[in-house]
């Protein structure tokens, strides 16, 4: 099968072109001629959404049940790092104990932490034997001196790992291995934090004079002259003396000569007008932007949100606060006690002598928290609902305006409360939005109606004024996230440019209640480093096609060059924890050597204003043996990387429908390729190595992401932006949701998401990522005592799995047959129509049942027309895989 042609890049991502390659071998590395390096990746035009195939950042630690870090390859103390661990924003109990599954073998679901094994990095005692034995300088004699730094297997990994590719192997030949309907690829995680993490390095690096590469762990040493030998390009390059040694294992005292990964750290300031702090993360300034154009209910919920936010914020954050609706309201944190406000018109945009006079005038409008916590208070308190009688939708509301004004006041000057002195922030500022509706009014903005005679071209204009002042942020460091609640459509086409382009998020609420104020919280802790670059190189046969991220392709003259530099390099509007960027690779001829590399180097000046460059190599081994490249493939890894693939096509409801057809014919051509027919018939095997592949895209398929499970269009654009730019973890989590039964004395056993764990007498947690439900039985509900201490600990065990998520999930609980029971039963498989011995292959807890129990199981279910898993792999023609 192949995939149709990329469409036009949107928003940040990215999309490479593949260039027409040849099956010619690899050249003579022996010739001083380069390869001509294939033709940089090009960058569509973007638009405020995502588009067809392209690219994206990781998340927080996995949100799912904690596993304790095993050992990091760095071998020395902790160091700077892109942000402090999130706190946490509930105190529940203890996390409950869980036990293994029944017959865990035949789960389809892991009871192990989803992190997949992470690549084994084991450099070559020497040089791989089917490697050339001349350098591209033409040193022939130079190869018996060469020494490699650590012996095979010797490289400690990490975990969780900054790098998860989708196989642990390359296979050789092209025509196998650039199977479009399986992939090649990798999620690359640059602001992931692990602990403890990389080892810091405060000097100058060692770097290829070609291409740019640095020095590290699978480089070979001429140990007499210090020279090393570039994995990338195969150059070999001066050290200036410092790897001169007497035997390999002195090399291990350099950490890039011992570990895969390393952070390089400069803390010289460079930058005019910043005045370094202690702790620039706590003083970089955090301005709320809020609609004033609520109903009482809302209003009420958002002022309890808004009073435990500025409860919970360190007493050195400096904030600010703004009101929008007709006009635009800055608050003054000079009067103490007293609710104060300058006020700008929000019809257009505000003029160079308004904020002049703003900012020069004697207001405070950035303030600690430890001077300005009552002033903030009586603020909130002072609101009042909205008074006219005017549908939440056709309210004016000149939030561009308002966030033009955050960030003027954000750049100052402004006076400190605390020392009264004119000073600049540091950077990492970031403006969160609250709002309750749409932008109706001042520049932005789209008319109220969607009848409205030329309302498609003043949406397009809105678009690109949005997406500008976006960037506008970007350049300053401010970060802009909008969070939104609420009944009212808020146009999300519209908004989305503006979060997206500086670097922030957008996420949706059904209220300004708990799980608002818990991602306010979170919004405003999460660390955020900036003038981020990340560079991708990887060995000459392997071709970068396409990249799913939050970021863009960087100008030339951003960044810096060398002579043979074939690297593709990425700017990103911040450098965070919650991102990832999802890599699609191809073999460009037929590999010869034994091993490939990549390098993957991340730049950026942290949350204390040092500046990191993270070095991460990677080395995978090649093989001829297609069952030896199948045995290595990350089941959940390679699901994740052909659902962002995917979803970057599937840009509204009609193309996610087109997409639920590209996802049966991948399922087909796997089985075609990869598998095996069956005896006297058309039916395909599907490869064993692979047997929850086709579950995980099966949750895909019926899921939010793509099924008809989410009702308004908006909604679905918010969870596919969220998902194309999420972590491993948070994306996993939203392909296939996790199940757990809760057991007698609060443990909790791990189940396949299939709804025979719909049983009366238990209670269920589902993490589906951006939503957990918890599920009663209704002979369970019945019992009042043991109801509430289910519940309780359900309750306890979902706040665990999602307390360092970011934004935070719905959590929500009901009962056996309430309305509200739906939003669980559609995203569990229905295998309830399955054949009894199906069903205990799959799901083998339903031995444990009477046969009282079952027969009750089975008539509680209602006849609905979707397929079970099983039927719908065989309306392919191809066998069901067996449970692994």
């Amino acid at each position: 099968m192949s995939n149709p042609p990329p469409q036009p890049s949107l928003g940040y991502s990215i999309s490479f072109s593949s260039p027409s390659q040849s099956d010619t071998p690899s050249p003579d590395p022996a010739k001083n001629a380069m390869p001509p390096p294939p033709p940089p990746p090009s960058v569509s035009p973007g638009q405020s959404r995502f588009p067809p195939p392209k690219f994206q950042l990781d998340q927080f630690p996995s949100p799912s049940v904690k596993t304790p870090n095993g050992p990091s390859p760095a071998s020395g103390g902790g160091g700077l790092k892109t942000g402090s661990p999130i706190p946490h924003l509930s105190t529940p109990p203890g996390p409950p104990v869980f036990t293994s599954p029944v017959r865990p073998a035949a789960v389809p679901f892991r009871a192990s932490p989803v992190t997949p094994q992470p690549v084994a990095f084991s450099p070559a005692a020497s040089l791989p034997t089917s490697s050339p034995v001349n350098f591209s300088n033409g040193s022939l004699e130079l190869d018996h001196q060469l020494s490699n730094v650590t012996d095979d297997d010797a490289v400690p990994v990490g975990e969780p790992p900054y790098v998860l590719f989708s196989a642990h192997k390359v296979l050789k030949q092209k025509k196998q291995a650039n199977v479009p309907s399986l992939g090649f690829g990798a999620l690359v995680s640059p602001g992931r934090e692990i602990s403890p993490g990389p080892q810091i390095i405060q000097r100058d690096p060692h770097r290829c004079h070609s291409c740019g590469a640095y020095a590290n762990i699978y480089c070979n040493i001429l140990l007499g002259s210090g020279q090393w030998q570039c994995v990338i390009c195969r150059e070999l390059n001066g050290s200036e003396g410092e790897y001169i040694a007497p035997s390999k294992e002195d090399l291990s005292n350099f950490p890039e000569l011992a570990s895969p990964m390393v952070d390089y750290v400069q803390t010289v300031n460079n930058r005019p007008g910043f005045v370094p702090v202690s702790d620039s993360r706590m003083s970089a300034p955090l301005v709320l932007v809020i609609d004033e154009c609520l109903d009482e209910p809302h209003l009420w919920h958002l002022q309890s949100s808004l009073h435990a936010f500025v409860d919970s914020l360190p007493p050195t954050t400096r904030i600010g606060i703004v009101l929008y609706g007709r006009t635009v309201s800055v608050y003054d944190f000079s009067e103490e006690s007293v609710a104060s406000a300058d006020v700008l018109p929000g019809d257009k945009s505000p003029c160079q002598e308004s904020l002049k006079a703003l900012i020069y005038g004697t207001g405070i409008y950035l303030s600690p928290m430890h001077a300005s916590l009552p002033v903030a208070h009586a603020i909130f308190s002072s609101l009042r609902p909205y008074k006219l009688n005017i549908p939440e939708a056709s309210r004016d509301r000149c939030l561009g305006t308002a966030v033009e004004v955050a960030l003027a006041i954000i750049q100052g000057p402004s006076a400190d409360i605390s020392r009264g002195v004119i000073k600049r922030s540091g950077g990492n500022s970031r403006i969160i939005v609250c709002a309750g509706g749409p932008n109706t009014y001042g520049p932005g903005s789209v008319p109220h109606s969607f009848s409205h005679p030329n309302y498609a071209h003043l949406e397009k204009t809105a678009l690109k004024w949005m997406e500008h002042l976006g960037q506008e942020a970007h350049r300053h460091n401010t970060v802009v996230d909008i969070l939104c609640a609420g009944q009212c459509p808020v146009r999300v086409p519209v908004l989305q440019p503006l979060a997206k382009a500086s670097g922030g998020v957008f996420v949706l609420h059904d209220d300004f209640g708990e799980a608002f104020g818990v991602n306010l919280q979170r919004a405003s802790t999460r660390a955020a480093g900036s003038r981020g670059f990340l560079a991708i190189r990887c060995s000459d046969d392997i071709l970068i096609t396409q990249v799913v991220g939050p970021g863009e392709e960087a100008h030339v003259d951003t960044h810096e060059t060398f002579k043979n530099d074939t690297s593709l390099y990425i700017q990103m509007p911040s450098v965070e924890e919650t991102q990832s960027f999802s890599l699609s690779l191809e073999n460009k001829r037929d590999i010869r050597t034994e091993y490939v590399y990549f390098q993957f180097t991340t730049q950026f000046l942290n949350v204390y204003q040092a500046d990191i460059s993270r070095v991460i190599t990677v080395r995978l081994p090649t093989v001829d043996s297609v069952s030896a490249y199948l045995e290595s493939v990350q089941e959940e890894v390679a699901a994740v990387l052909i659902a962002k693939r995917t979803l970057l096509r599937a840009k509204n409801s009609s193309d996610a429908i087109d997409m639920r057809s590209t996802i049966d014919e991948r399922i087909k051509d796997i089985a075609l390729k990869y598998g095996s027919q069956v005896p006297k018939s058309k039916q395909y095997r599907f490869p064993k190595e692979m047997s929850l592949l086709p579950e995980h895209l099966f949750h895909l398929r019926r899921g939010p992401l793509l099924g008809n499970i989410v009702g308004h269009e908006d909604e679905r654009s918010v969870l596919r932006n969220l998902f194309l730019n999420a972590s491993f973890d948070l994306s996993l989590r939203m392909v296939a949701p996790r199940c757990l039964m809760h057991r007698e004395g609060g443990t909790f056993e791990e189940l396949p998401a299939y709804d025979l764990a719909m049983q009366s007498d238990a209670a269920v947690v589902l993490d589906h990522g951006t939503d957990v439900f918890i599920w009663l039985g209704a002979e369970l509900a019945a019992d009042e005592g043991k109801s509430a201490a289910a519940l309780a600990a359900c309750r306890t065990l979902a706040e665990e799995l999602s307390e360092l998520r970011f934004p935070a999930p719905r959590i929500l609980s009901f009962k056996e047959g309430s309305s509200q029971a739906r939003y669980f039963v559609s995203r569990l498989i229905p295998a309830h129509k399955d054949p009894p011995y199906e069903q205990e292959a799959r799901f083998p807890q339903l031995r444990t049942l009477t046969i009282e129990q079952r027969t009750k199981l089975k008539s509680s279910f209602i006849s609905f027309d979707d397929p079970s898993f099983c039927e719908w792999v065989r309306s392919l023609r191809v066998v069901p895989p067996e449970p692994s």
